[in-house]
């Protein structure tokens, strides 16, 4: 038997699955310590959003307001004192490195922990992460 099935029945069957893929969760990856690195100054205002996603605990957003004209070294600042705020100190250590770079490491009495930027506003703000 031969079926012929119209493109348009294709095509929507293609479009549902990419966006299942889309909205299924990415597969965590936790770590003890996590490197913000920020590149460039702001080009505008805007924020900045990021989750901390601790093993077996709820998830913390953290915001970060930035404005316009802010330098790189400001921007890790700024990023590195809404964590100072958002997390608890007896679980998290956050520090600045290089004066870029934002260091966001777990504690003796912390678990793992998963980080990510989920948006930003700012232009020209380059953010880049990684497990150390």
């Amino acid at each position: 038997m031969n079926f012929y099935y119209p493109r348009f029945v294709v095509g929507a069957v293609l479009a549902l699955g990419l966006i299942a893929l889309a909205n299924t969760p990415a597969i965590a990856s936790p770590s003890n310590k996590w490197r913000i690195e920020v590149s460039e100054g702001a080009n505008s205002h805007g924020e900045m959003i990021f989750y901390v996603a601790p093993e077996g605990g709820e998830l913390i957003e953290i915001r970060v307001e930035i404005d316009n004209g802010t330098s790189e070294n400001k921007v890790a600042r700024k990023i590195h004192d809404a964590f100072q705020r958002a997390l608890p100190g007896e679980l998290y250590n956050i520090e600045v490195d290089d004066g870029e770079d934002v260091l966001v490491k777990k504690r003796s009495k912390g678990v793992k922990f998963d980080l990510t930027l989920v948006s930003s506003s700012v232009k020209s703000v380059r953010i880049d992460i990684e497990k150390e």
